[in-house]
Order: structure tokens, then sequence, then C-alpha cells
């Protein structure tokens, strides 16, 4: 098998198994709403062949694919609309939790420290 058979097989074996309706299953119709699931899907692909001297050689490969929720696209009779995922907001309210925790141990420390 060449590379180029190689990394064609691997490709069609990942992409098939990492599409959006794979990881989040159909648009789903609520009342009036029909809302599209919407993902970020990543691959990253790899492999080589080797041969030593004049013998037959080997090769490898390997494949990674991964998704991520992004977003819904909201259709209703009033129009279309994306809907970002966006944890900005949790993120930021669990670092801000983190430093208030962590200025409040670094204090009790202090205290225990002092007597």
């Amino acid at each position: 098998m060449s590379i180029q058979q190689l990394l064609q097989s691997l490709t069609e074996r990942v992409s098939a198994s990492a599409s959006v309706k794979n990881v989040y299953g159909d648009a789903v119709v609520v009342g009036g709403r029909t809302l599209i699931p919407i993902a970020q899907v990543r691959y990253a692909f790899g492999g080589g062949v080797g041969k030593e001297h004049d013998s037959e050689g080997g090769g490898g490969g390997g494949g990674r694919a991964s998704a991520q929720p992004y977003g819904v696209l909201e259709v209703t009779p009033e129009g279309t609309r994306f809907i970002a995922f966006d944890d900005r907001q949790g993120l930021g309210i669990a670092l801000a939790l983190g430093f208030v925790l962590g200025a409040a141990v670094v204090a009790m420390m202090g205290r225990g420290g002092s007597r």
C-alpha cells in the first residue's frame, strides 16, 4: 500500500466519524423554530513510509478528529440567527472565584502565622 493510499483510507475513516451529525445529531424542531447544531470539527493526520536498502519498507500512519460544540443556528418564520455557545462569562466567573478563594487562604494563613 502506498503512502497516498494509506492516507486516503485513513482520511475516509476518520472523517466519517467526526461529522456534526454524528456528534450532535439531527436538527431539532420545537414549535415554530428549527435548531441546527453547529460544531467545530478538527482533523490531524500523519504518515510515513520507510525503505531499508533495497528491501521492501514499512509504513504507518495515524489520525485524530475532535469536535466541540460551537453554537446553534435558529431558524424561525421571522428569520435566522446564529447563537454562539460562548463560555467566556463562565471562565471569568471561575477565574474571579479562584482569585477570591486564593486571597482568602493567604489571609487566613497570615493570621494563623502571627499568633
